[in-house]
């Protein structure tokens, strides 16, 4: 029997040397309110918003990231266009790495967060 979840990614991960510094970044990028929990375990935590209690997201967390690009992608919903999301990006102090790339789902661009974390803007 083959294991075909609905989801195979069920929830990521990210390490941020700042941790307020992160979760204003990515408020800023993706236009949405990551929620704060100071209270869940030993450090404080920032959760990506889905729009079902379940859905498949994920958090930001005070830790050591990668060296700058080495980790695994993580690709993000942009909430407008890949270009506007890109220059929301490259002003909270990202970088864009590649151009534009189109696959028969959407286009997607590879960048970096302030701390080096490999993530990936995708618009359908």
């Amino acid at each position: 029997m083959t294991f075909i979840p609905k989801d195979f990614n069920v929830w990521m991960e990210l390490p941020v040397t700042d941790f307020d510094k992160a979760v204003f970044f990515y408020n800023t990028v993706f236009k949405t309110e990551l929620k704060v929990d100071r209270e869940m375990g030993p450090n404080p935590i920032a959760l990506f918003p889905t729009q079902e209690s379940n859905g498949v997201g994920g958090h930001l967390y005070p830790g050591t990231p990668p060296a700058k690009g080495s980790g695994p992608t993580i690709h993000l919903a942009c909430p407008d266009s890949l270009e506007e999301t890109a220059e929301r990006l490259k002003a909270a102090g990202g970088e864009v790495v590649t151009d534009a790339i189109s696959i028969p789902a959407g286009r997607f661009m590879y960048c970096l967060d302030p701390d080096g974390n490999s993530i990936s803007l995708f618009s359908s």
